[in-house]
């Protein structure tokens, strides 16, 4: 940390040793030239009416000029004449305006045109855009393209949403993109009424590659620049892809002017946080830049016994040798300590509010370690102005390391085999596994012409493997005693004399049941008392080939996008044992889209796609699931609009879809086996989004979505549709979410900012219907939220109160087991100080 600092230091000694000699030299030639200094200042904004930061300027000929500030202003002085004024910054074209400075003060603004050919192929640099509004993507296209221009729904929160919220996790602020809602409380979410979770690698991404995440703990965001959701099937582009969409998150990278910054947060729950980020040239010439984020949490949360301590370290370093060639070194290190939380257990009478919200089921020794570590290389080089070649690598590793008492299941067992409702049966894991993930993606971008079409050619190769490291096991204590000496998690009344039974003839436990109705089932648990088994998690491996060609054809109003991929997937079962084997599976995946200009600010689109998801026993890393079962497959139709409003500060869209998949895997209800799956027939989801991101005036930031979806099994068994009915679990139909910031601008109250937030979600089904009598339905609810903000020059104070009325509230559900509430009411201040 002394060699940072010291270089952080010496960067800025030698600026304003530049600055001033600059300045030296200037009055010196102003004095021997007689002539008077004139005032050149001004705006540079984009065609957004973003303005558009640390832009440099230059009077041809001298060497004399600035750069923009973080808010596209500028000021310098020159002597008096008549100049040509040269404004360049990435990802903008190059402008030369002639400028007559013989009159004091010179005022003029520029507005930067962005370049499809200045704009990355690969994200090297960081995003400049400070608002609400994203407006490029490289998620949607595997190159940056306009939002607007993609024939597909890609819903974002850009970390001043996150900012703005006091955010720390992805859960807290998918509620700002439609069609995204929570499943539980873990790193679990629903994407237009389809599942993706972590520790599978079909739907969270780390800058376009598939990482290897906790399922338990939700993904952290204090490095992250913003948050993207591409809706629907991206098989074509990503292989292996969740139904529903992906996840996308884009780790903030370095910038070419020096920024740093510091907040701490403290609030409800004992929450403490500090963050810091810092970025800037390390070298004089600007080829070499920096970027380093550090976070850390330490928080009891609002359930009994949970907590969380975590450590983000993530720096990333950009090398430009020269204008042709780009690289990118990025870290994101992550530190984890908590314990378990499985959710809430209510009376087996499916009283929500029979229980407090707070109770948990741990036991005061349990815990949870995790360590997530991710590499990436980043190389972009072009061979001419048209032609450009990407390569990307990541390594994703994550290491788990557990003890929880938990849920088998089901209520306390009693000897006529009925149950005690106000008992939850338990059992204990001991566990501990370790996976790698390595994504090696190279892509060719050809941009040219066959007369008047324009055409974007991208033509790649992926490979992704995933392994789960030797040593992975676990000791299991289950519920209930048998008298051969082993314990198993439920009770038949049938084979009663195969139980240990007490004097009133009930079952004896392994693993006390948890009383709903003390307040002291969270003590310290003896774990030499239980009986185990073993159980190993056999090592397993899979390989993705993919090779794919797309074109983005561009005539007049009309862009066509047609993309094919040929997958190649390779299960490796028992690997590096003598009972390896192979399952190979291979798959086209198509994709067209289309998107017409209605008019300089309105695009309709529409899309086809189809989608691609094997899944076996390994896939979903359980074995007592079943399988190998077979793929997923999924079909997209989807069609739109998109469209930007007051001088495109505001980003609006439209999207109509109708999703098909086949082969979703669900609960089979096994009560000798609790963890089995099933393979059922087909889901339908159809709907309608409405997003809209940015800002209304240049003081007044808006998020507002809503989202309608109709989630349903259009073909099934007769045993779920007795269950579950034809709507699906965790999919709401309605859901609804406005957040608008408005800040004081001028007078008294200059830098005065108040925030208001109204989250809506409609009823849903739990995920597991034990007893089609006794549905698990969980109610809507609708959350108000606010925060008020007060900036003096380069100091913030932000106070957010989230859930103003205290509404209790579930998140997601599994079943009355394990269901999922939200936060009450809580409070977090945060200041913070840029420098």
């Amino acid at each position: 940390m002394k060699n940072f600092k010291f270089n952080m230091s010496l960067g800025y000694i030698l600026k304003i040793t530049l600055l001033s000699l600059s300045s030296i030299i200037m009055q010196s030639t102003f004095a021997q030239n007689g002539s008077e200094k004139v005032e050149i200042k001004g705006k540079i904004t984009s065609q957004n009416n973003e303005a558009v930061p640390f832009a440099t300027l230059l009077l041809k000929g001298t060497s004399l000029g600035t750069s923009s500030d973080e808010n596209g202003a500028f000021q310098f002085y020159a002597p008096k004449g008549k100049y040509n004024i040269v404004v360049s910054s990435l990802g903008y074209e190059t402008i030369t305006k002639n400028i007559d400075a013989t009159k004091n003060p010179v005022v003029i603004n520029f507005i930067l045109q962005e370049s499809n050919t200045q704009l990355q192929e690969v994200e090297i640099i960081g995003r400049k855009e400070q608002s609400y509004k994203n407006t490029n993507s490289f998620i949607a296209t595997k190159s940056a393209t306009k939002l607007k221009d993609v024939p597909q729904s890609v819903g974002y929160v850009t970390k001043e949403v996150i900012l703005d919220q006091g955010a720390f996790r992805i859960n807290d602020v998918v509620k700002n993109i439609s069609g995204v809602n929570q499943h539980s409380f873990y790193n679990d979410l629903v994407i237009r009424g389809h599942r993706v979770s972590g520790q599978r690698n079909s739907g969270l991404m780390l800058n376009g590659m598939r990482i290897m995440t906790s399922f338990w703990k939700q993904q952290l965001i204090p490095h992250i620049e913003r948050v993207e959701v591409l809706k629907g099937p991206a098989s074509a582009l990503f292989g292996n892809a969740s139904p529903g969409g992906v996840v996308n998150s884009v780790t903030k990278k370095p910038l070419f002017e020096e920024k740093q910054s510091i907040s701490a947060s403290m609030g409800s729950f004992n929450t403490f946080r500090l963050l810091s980020d810092f970025t800037g040239p390390m070298t004089k010439d600007k080829k070499l830049l920096y970027r380093l984020n550090i976070g850390y949490e330490n928080s009891d949360g609002f359930r009994d016994l949970q907590f969380s301590k975590n450590i983000v370290f993530a720096p990333s370093f950009s090398f430009i040798p020269s204008d042709k060639t780009r690289l990118n070194f990025d870290v994101v290190y992550q530190d984890s300590k908590g314990r378990i939380d499985r959710g809430l257990a209510v009376f087996g009478n499916g009283d929500l509010n029979s229980v407090p919200i707070t109770k948990s089921l741990s036991a005061a020794n349990d815990y949870l370690n995790e360590f997530n570590l991710n590499i990436t290389l980043s190389l972009q080089h072009k061979f001419t102005d048209h032609l450009s070649f990407n390569s990307k690598y990541l390594n994703s590793s994550y290491d788990e390391d557990l003890l929880e008492h938990r849920t088998a299941n089901s209520f306390a067992a009693l000897g006529d085999g009925t149950f005690d409702i106000t008992k939850v049966a338990m059992r204990v894991f001991d566990r501990k596994r370790s996976w790698n993930n390595q994504n090696f993606n190279n892509y060719l971008n050809y941009n040219f012409n066959l007369g008047e079409i324009k055409n974007k050619l991208l033509v790649g190769y992926d490979y992704f493997q995933q392994e789960l490291q030797p040593g992975g096991s676990q000791l299991e204590a289950r519920a209930y005693l048998l008298k051969n000496g082993t314990a198993t998690n439920s009770f038949n009344v049938a084979n009663i004399d195969n139980y240990v039974l007490d004097t009133n003839g009930n079952p004896v436990t392994n693993v006390a049941h948890f009383d709903l109705t003390s307040n002291t089932g969270n003590v310290l648990r003896d774990m030499s008392k239980y009986v185990y088994r073993l159980r190993s998690f056999t090592q397993f491996k899979q390989v993705n080939n993919g090779v794919y060609i797309q074109n983005q054809f561009s005539y007049k109003k009309l862009d066509l996008l047609i993309g094919l991929r040929k997958e190649y997937f390779t299960d490796y079962i028992n690997y590096n044992t003598e009972n390896e084997e192979k399952i190979n599976q291979d798959a086209f995946i198509p994709r067209i889209g289309a998107v017409y200009k209605v008019t300089s600010n309105v695009n309709a689109y529409g899309t086809w796609v189809k989608g691609y998801q094997p899944q076996t026993a390994t896939a979903i890393n359980n074995p007592d699931a079943g399988g190998p079962f077979d793929s997923l497959t999924s079909e997209l139709i989807e069609f739109g609009f998109k469209s930007e409003w007051f001088k495109n500060r505001l980003g609006v869209s439209l999207a109509y879809y109708n999703l098909t998949q086949k082969g979703a895997l669900y609960d089979a209800g096994d009560t000798n086996n609790p963890d089995r799956l099933m393979q059922i027939g087909e889901e339908k989801s159809k709907g309608l989004e409405l997003d809209a991101y940015g800002k209304l005036q240049e003081n007044w930031s808006l998020v507002l979505n809503y989202a309608y979806n109709d989630a349903f099994f259009s073909k099934a068994d007769a045993a779920t549709l007795a269950k579950f009915g034809d709507t699906k679990p965790n999919a709401p139909k309605h859901t609804f979410n406005l957040w608008t910031k408005y800040v004081i601008s001028q007078g008294d109250l200059k830098g005065l900012g108040l925030g208001f937030g109204y989250d809506y979600v409609s009823e849903r089904k739990g995920s597991i219907i034990r007893d089609p009598n006794l549905v698990p339905i969980f109610p809507s609810y609708g959350l108000v939220n606010t925060a008020f903000y007060y900036n003096v020059d380069k100091f913030q104070i932000q106070l957010n109160i989230n859930n103003v009325f205290n509404k209790t509230h579930w998140v997601g559900a599994y079943d009355f087991l394990r269901s999922f509430p939200g936060q009450p009411r809580n409070v977090i201040t945060t200041v913070s100080y840029t420098f």
